[in-house]
C-alpha cells in the first residue's frame, strides 16, 4: 500500500462553491484553466486545482465571484473560507525542509535518583537554507497547515533513529499519534531502519507528544500496540490531560508517563503542584508506569521529587539539550 502522504508531492486543493452565482461560474472557470494548461476537474459544486493553480484562481475569484462563499480543504480537512487559503500558501517552505532533510538531531540526557544517565531524549531542530534555526512550534504548525505533520514526522522519527546509534543508551523519540494512518504501513520504516542499524529495539522508547492532544483512543492504543509487539517501549506526556481516567491508562499500559514541567518548577514549595505530583505518582505506580519529572531546574525540586518517590529526572538541572550526547553530569 502506497501513501501520498509519504511523498511530499504537490497539493491538491478541493475549492467548494456556494452560491448561485459562483456555482454559475463553474463552466467558465473550468474553460480558463483549460486555456492556461492548468489542471482542474469538477465534481457538482466542487473543484480539484493543484497548489501550482490557486493563485489563478485567486485572482479569478476575486474579479468575478463572490469570496465569501467560497471554501476550500485538503485531504478530509475541515473546510474553510477561501481567504485562508493564503496562509497555507505562504508555508510552502516546509515542503523544502522536509525534500532537503534538513533536521539535526540532539539530545538531552534522563537520569536516575543518583545522578547517573539513565537515557536520552532526541529532539528535532531545523534549519533554513541559510542556516538558521526554525523554532519547532513554527514548523509543526506548518506542517499542520499544509498536511505534512506525516512527512515532517517521519523525517524526525528516521533521523532520532540513526542518532539513536550513536547514544547507545535508551533513547526517547517523540511521535504524533494522528499523523500515523496506519501502524503497519507507516511504522514500517522505522522498523527496517532500527533491524539494519542492529539497534536493539529495547533501546527505543517511542514517546506520545504533549501537543498533541488524542481524540482516538483506539487508534492511540494501535500504534502502541504495533511498537510494543515490534520490542519497543513507549511513554505517554501529559498524562491527566489527553489519558483523563485510570482505566483508560491501566488499558493503554505505558512504559513511562512523564510529569509535565509546569506541575515540577517550583513543585518543593508549591502545595498544588505537590498534590499533583503525589497524584501522579500514585497513578504511575498503579498501572506500572516508571514516573518520570521533567523540565527541573533546581536541586530542590529534584530532591523533593526523588524523596516522594520519583524514578527518573530530566531538564536543565542536569544538561540541556546538545548535538553531542552528554556523557556524565557535572
Amino acid at each position: 500500500m502506497s501513501c501520498r502522504n509519504c511523498v511530499v508531492s504537490e497539493l491538491q486543493f478541493e475549492i467548494l462553491l456556494k452560491g448561485e452565482n459562483n456555482i454559475a461560474m463553474l463552466d467558465m472557470i473550468v474553460e480558463h484553466f483549460n486555456r492556461r494548461n492548468l489542471t482542474i476537474t469538477k465534481k457538482e459544486q466542487i473543484v480539484m486545482i493543484q497548489e501550482s493553480g490557486v493563485k489563478e484562481f485567486l485572482d479569478f475569484s476575486r474579479d468575478y465571484m463572490e469570496p465569501e462563499l467560497i471554501y476550500f480543504r485538503l485531504d478530509e480537512m475541515p473546510w474553510e473560507h477561501l481567504a485562508e487559503i493564503e496562509t497555507v500558501l505562504e508555508m510552502q517552505w516546509i515542503d523544502d525542509v522536509i525534500h532537503r532533510n534538513a533536521v539535526v538531531s540532539y539530545s538531552q540526557p534522563i537520569v536516575n535518583s543518583r545522578n547517573e544517565i539513565y537515557a536520552y531524549e532526541v529532539l528535532s531542530r531545523f534549519t533554513r537554507e541559510d542556516g538558521s534555526l526554525i523554532f519547532p512550534n513554527e514548523i509543526f504548525a506548518a506542517a499542520k497547515t499544509r498536511g505534512r505533520l506525516y512527512a515532517l514526522d517521519r523525517l524526525c522519527r528516521m533521523a532520532a533513529v540513526k542518532y539513536a546509534a550513536v547514544l547507545k543508551k535508551k533513547t526517547f523519540i517523540n511521535f504524533i499519534p494522528t499523523s500515523i494512518y496506519s501502524p503497519e504501513y507507516c511504522l514500517q520504516s522505522t522498523v527496517k531502519l532500527a533491524n539494519l542499524l542492529e539497534i536493539d529495539p529495547n533501546q527505543f522508547v517511542f514517546e506520545v507528544v504533549e501537543s498533541e492532544q488524542v481524540d482516538d483512543i483506539n487508534h492511540l492504543k494501535s500504534i502502541l500496540d504495533y511498537y510494543n509487539k515490534k520490542g519497543f517501549q513507549y511513554a505517554l506526556d501529559d498524562v491527566g490531560e489527553g489519558y483523563n481516567t485510570l482505566e483508560m491508562l491501566g488499558d493503554i499500559k505505558p512504559h513511562y508517563m512523564k510529569l509535565d514541567m509546569k506541575y515540577v518548577q517550583g513543585v518543593n514549595t508549591d502545595f498544588e503542584k505537590q498534590n499533583t505530583a503525589k497524584q501522579f505518582l500514585k497513578k504511575a505506580l498503579e498501572i506500572g508506569a516508571t514516573p518520570l519529572a521533567e523540565g527541573i531546574e533546581t536541586q530542590e525540586d529534584f530532591e523533593w521529587l526523588k524523596q516522594i518517590g520519583y524514578k527518573l529526572f530530566q531538564g536543565y538541572l542536569f544538561g540541556k539539550p546538545s548535538i553531542e550526547p552528554q556523557r556524565t553530569i557535572a
